[in-house]
């Protein structure tokens, strides 16, 4: 029988992060269900345990120091460890317009949530990681992230150019690219998730995939045996070019 794994994930009471929860708890997993608003991570979390998963809300600022270190304690105290980290937590930004159009202030908004926030979240629990038998970090980066496909005149995204989101998502996978550096000697993977174009309230919902879709590539990430890769970014379609 597999045994249970502790897992907390970012921003899990809606979209993509609700769905990682989900199909994790579905596993057997135990999931704590990180959200900055307590009652809507209590909502998510009895709508998850009515399907009978094992979650447990935890209140998860990833932009408020002291949220993350209370967090991190209260991991510690009830489990002792921890399997799985998703940082799925993250927004969009309001700068839509042409690059010179973009404040300063604008990327240090999106970047205190997706890149910031990670790294004060990742170094915060990973003490717990290193005590799990193989911890697993997954980052939910982008497409939208990857300068190769960003600079092909080809390419889908050639067209799109929301500086503050890409960035950030450029630099978390960088990142991610440096902790797995780092613990390339241990039994930790880390690795970031591309979810592919997911209709969530990030995007207005226009996306084509549905967030149980988006999430699969997540989970298989945070369920990796020791064969599986470390610092990668993949989708369901397979490894994406930095």
């Amino acid at each position: 029988m597999p045994v249970e794994k502790i897992a907390l994930i970012t921003g899990a009471n809606k979209g993509i992060g609700y769905e990682i929860a989900r199909q994790l708890g579905e596993r057997g997993h135990i999931v704590l269900v990180g959200s900055r608003d307590g009652t809507r991570g209590k909502q998510a979390v009895d709508s998850l345990v009515a399907q009978g998963i094992r979650a447990v809300p935890v209140r998860l600022d990833v932009t408020d120091p002291a949220s993350i270190s209370a967090a991190a304690a209260e991991v510690e105290q009830r489990y002792g460890r921890l399997d799985i980290l998703v940082n799925n937590a993250g927004i969009a930004g309001a700068a839509t317009g042409a690059p010179s159009t973009v404040r300063a202030d604008d990327l240090r908004r999106v970047y205190e949530t997706n890149l910031f926030g990670v790294v004060s979240v990742t170094n915060a629990v990973l003490p717990l990681l290193r005590r799990a038998v193989a911890g697993r970090v997954v980052n939910v980066s982008s497409h939208l992230g990857s300068l190769t496909l960003n600079s092909q005149s080809d390419s889908p995204l050639a067209r799109v150019n929301l500086l503050a989101y890409q960035s950030s998502k450029t630099a978390l996978n960088a990142i991610t690219v440096g902790y797995a550096k780092e613990l390339r000697d241990t039994p930790i993977k880390v690795n970031a998730a591309s979810p592919g174009m997911v209709a969530t309230d990030l995007n207005g919902h226009r996306g084509n995939r549905t967030p149980a879709e988006g999430a699969a590539i997540a989970v298989r990430l945070a369920l990796l045996d020791e064969a599986g890769p470390s610092g990668y970014c993949l989708s369901a379609d397979g490894v994406v070019p930095w």
